[in-house]
Order: C-alpha cells, then sequence, then structure tokens
C-alpha cells in the first residue's frame, strides 16, 4: 500500500500547532486551573485564532490514529498488531506516567512554591491512554474487517461516498455525541467524557474513511472546498455573531467541516515526499512526549521577566521547539536504549 504523505504531514502540522497552543495557555486565565505556570498579563486576543484550531485539532489527532490502524493492520496479524502497539503506545504511555507526567507537576510545583512531590501522572500524554484504550476495544471488529474486506457495510458506504455529499452521513455520530454528551466546553477532551466518546468516534471514521481507499479519497476532493466553505462560515458567524460561544452541535458540525476540508486539501497538496517531511515524522512523536516538561523549565525562568507577554510567549514558544528538536536529534534517536521509551524502534 503506498504511504500517505499527507497524513505525515498533518500529523507533523497538528501536533506543532499543540505546542504553541500549550504555550498559550500559560497566558490565559484557566492556566492555575489546570496546575500550568501562569503569567500575570493575559494574550486574550491570541484566542480568536485557538478557537478556531481547537475545535479539530485533537479529534483529527485521533481520526489520524484510526488511518494509521489501518494502515498497519494491512501487513501485521493482530498478535503483531498487539505487540507493536504495546512498543509504539503501551511503552511511552507507561515511561511517561512514571517520569515525564511527574516532572511536570513537579515543574509546576516549583513554579507555585508548592510542597514538592513526585508521583504518577500522564499530564499531558492523556491522549496515548485514549488511543490505547481504543485500539483493544476495536481490534475485534477491525480483524473481522480485515478478514472480509467486501463485507456488505463497506459496500453500502461505497455507494453513499459516490454522492458528491454523501460523506456527510459520517457527520451524524458526532452531532449526536454532541446532543447526548453536551459538553459545557467542546474543546476539553482531556480526562473528559467528552473526549473519550468524541476521540472514539473520530478513531473509528478514520479508519473506516481510509479503509475505502480511493473512494473516500475521490470524495474529499469533490467535497473540500464546500466544507472548507462551511468550516468558515459556521467560525465568522461564531466570532461576529456569538463571541466564540455556540451550542455542541453547532460546534461539532463545523469541526467535522474543517476536518474533512484540511483531508482534502492536504491529499490535494501535500502527498508527496520529501526530507523535510522524512526528518519531522520521525521527530514529532518524541518531541511531543519532551515538549511539556521543557515549557515548564522555562516558564520558571521566562514568565517572572519584565518584558511584554507577547515577548513571553514568543521566546518559550521558540526555546520549547528548538530545545525538544535539540534533545530528539542529539540524544533521544541516537541512544538506542532511549528509542523505546520515546515511540522508536531499537536500530
Amino acid at each position: 500500500m503506498d504511504r500517505r504523505y499527507d497524513i505525515d504531514w498533518i500529523r507533523v502540522i497538528v501536533l506543532g500547532l499543540l505546542i504553541v497552543y500549550h504555550a498559550w495557555c500559560s497566558f490565559m486565565p484557566f492556566a492555575k486551573e489546570i496546575y500550568m505556570p501562569q503569567n500575570k498579563d493575559f494574550l486574550m486576543t491570541i484566542g480568536i485564532p485557538m478557537s478556531l484550531i481547537n475545535i479539530w485539532r485533537i479529534p483529527l489527532l485521533f481520526m489520524i490514529s484510526g488511518m494509521g490502524m489501518f494502515f498497519a493492520m494491512q501487513r501485521r496479524s493482530w498478535k503483531e498488531m498487539i505487540k507493536d502497539r504495546n512498543k509504539r503506545i503501551g511503552v511511552p504511555m507507561v515511561f511517561g506516567l512514571l517520569f515525564i507526567g511527574p516532572l511536570v507537576l513537579f515543574l509546576s510545583m516549583l513554579f507555585y512554591k508548592d510542597e514538592i512531590a513526585w508521583y504518577p501522572h500522564l499530564t499531558h500524554l492523556w491522549f496515548l491512554l485514549n488511543v490505547f484504550v481504543y485500539f483493544y476495544l476495536l481490534l475485534p471488529i477491525t480483524t473481522i474487517l480485515k478478514n472480509k474486506p467486501n463485507g456488505f457495510l463497506k459496500k453500502i458506504l461505497k455507494s453513499v461516498l459516490s454522492f458528491r455529499l454523501g460523506i456527510y452521513v459520517f457527520s451524524l455520530p458526532f452531532l449526536l455525541e454532541a446532543l447526548v454528551v453536551n459538553p459545557q466546553n467542546y474543546p476539553s477532551y482531556a480526562n473528559s467524557l467528552h473526549g473519550w466518546a468524541l476521540g472514539i468516534v473520530c478513531f473509528s471514521c478514520g479508519y473506516i474513511f481510509v479503509s475505502l481507499k480511493d473512494i473516500f479519497w475521490n470524495c474529499l476532493n469533490r467535497v473540500k472546498s464546500i466544507s472548507f466553505f462551511v468550516a468558515i462560515s459556521l467560525y465568522l458567524y461564531r466570532l461576529l455573531m456569538m463571541e466564540l460561544w455556540a451550542p455542541s452541535v453547532l460546534i461539532a458540525f463545523e469541526s467535522f467541516n474543517w476536518m474533512i476540508s484540511i483531508l482534502g486539501f492536504s491529499a490535494r497538496y501535500l502527498n508527496q515526499p520529501s526530507r523535510a517531511l522524512k526528518y519531522l515524522s520521525a521527530a514529532v512523536y518524541p518531541v511531543y512526549i519532551v515538549h511539556m516538561p521543557i515549557q515548564y523549565f522555562f516558564c520558571l525562568y521566562i514568565l517572572p521577566l519584565s518584558i511584554s507577554a507577547l515577548t513571553k510567549f514568543i521566546l518559550i514558544v521558540l526555546f520549547v521547539f528548538g530545545v525538544s528538536f535539540t534533545i530528539y536529534d542529539s540524544m533521544i534517536k541516537r541512544v538506542n536504549w532511549l528509542r523505546p521509551f520515546f515511540g522508536m524502534k531499537m536500530k
């Protein structure tokens, strides 16, 4: 099966946006509520673009994870899949629970001058637990689907996607989740019922999408401009008419359109290999794991400075990217026994 370079690019870009988002959180009133170092001055205006990306950033990562499961299963048995996911997700998750997460909390305790303690916690690695659980929950179903590639369900879905707007059938579980769970804050995915429910919807859709192969990609090509128009219209409505608030069902539909348009335009323009992508695709998982304690460390020294909030924000983003990639390039990818703790295969 040909590699989808566009999916690799989306993963790299979205995880890059995650680092920027986490840095911005320190400049918001809710920072202390999530035990993140907080600057005394806020950057509220950055919330305008953040409110656009936050409703699809994590759901799109879940969708890509489902796509990754399909691609991986094409060349592995279910037993080999279990072994692979335990290594790629389970080992970094346990390592993060015991070392990375506690280090993040330790640095936060130093910032707020709280009593020092060290206890297991996933912090930003909660995403790995979700994906790990989804994999095991869906493995029996995906194994059956793999063994029956032309089953009745797939024939129906192919027929539905033959219509130009057929892909909008898949928006129904997103709308249903928003109706049933009705989250107070749609982008609150971590450790919430909304995050678990929406995550498995996205993960399952991602698996189904790529299992339909050219039928899906052709459908994306036909609908990408329409979905972008719908997404930007709904966002502008939230921004100009509702001060960025909206009912969960409306946000869910906007989120779905963003994801479909991003997948469509990425398939059109980003599905090609490059040296940069090869490097970034390998680096992004380890960088995701290490970036948070690095961010908290620099917050200890940058946030107290007598400079503007925007300057602090830019400095933190630059230092986190720079040091995270330096640690990856100089240590993680080169020290063979370290690689499995960051989701990399040993040489």
